[in-house]
């Protein structure tokens, strides 16, 4: 009976530590958040799985999204330069996903009790994503740069080619790349760690 309740009192921290809302102490060091919040890597790892779409390239837009806040949201309009008017978009959560889009996701998925500010359902939602970008747009699963415009200009925006006329979300995309390729080298020095924990589940 000690044993049961010990392991119960270990899985109730470690849920509490999974939907833990507050940001990794060093965003910019994926070793670093992984060791932050350990349940992170095991949710990227499924979504990788599941999608095709590497854990850093996955990490890397979220982290342009929404700085892994979980309930970001874009800023108000003023009203007369003082009064707060309404939000500029309805993009919400880890990954600044559109209703309708989250919607389209919850019905393709499966995951129909999904939240924009839970971090497993966004890392997956943005790996259903890129797939609809390589299904839709004929992008590389890991080609960051490119899913990136897709995933912020919509598929039906990026096979028009709309990004070359914003030179500013072109820049963007190629931190996004840039940052997936860093947080890339650095989990090459630290995922065997995480995938020795005991609970690693593959």
């Amino acid at each position: 009976m000690y044993l049961i309740a010990k392991l119960l009192l270990v899985v109730s921290l470690l849920a509490v530590v999974g939907c833990s809302t507050t940001r990794p102490s060093n965003p910019n060091n994926l070793c670093d958040i992984f060791d932050d919040k350990p349940s992170w890597y095991k949710d990227s790892k499924k979504a990788e799985k599941r999608w095709g779409s590497s854990v850093p390239v996955m990490m890397s837009i979220m982290y342009q999204e929404s700085q892994f806040k979980h309930n970001a949201r874009t800023p108000r309009t003023k009203i007369l330069w003082v009064i707060p008017g309404p939000r500029k978009s309805d993009a919400y959560g880890y990954p600044q996903a559109k209703d309708n889009v989250w919607n389209e996701y919850q019905d393709q998925s499966g995951n129909g009790w999904s939240r924009r500010d839970n971090f497993a359902d966004a890392i997956d939602f943005i790996g259903w994503y890129n797939k609809q970008s390589q299904k839709r747009s004929g992008i590389g699963l890991n080609d960051s740069y490119n899913l990136y415009l897709a995933y912020h200009e919509g598929h039906g925006g990026y096979n028009r080619a709309t990004y070359r006329q914003k030179n500013w979300l072109m820049n963007t995309a190629s931190k996004v790349e840039s940052r997936a390729q860093q947080y890339q080298a650095q989990l090459q020095t630290c995922e065997e760690r995480f995938k020795g924990s005991w609970w690693w589940p593959f």
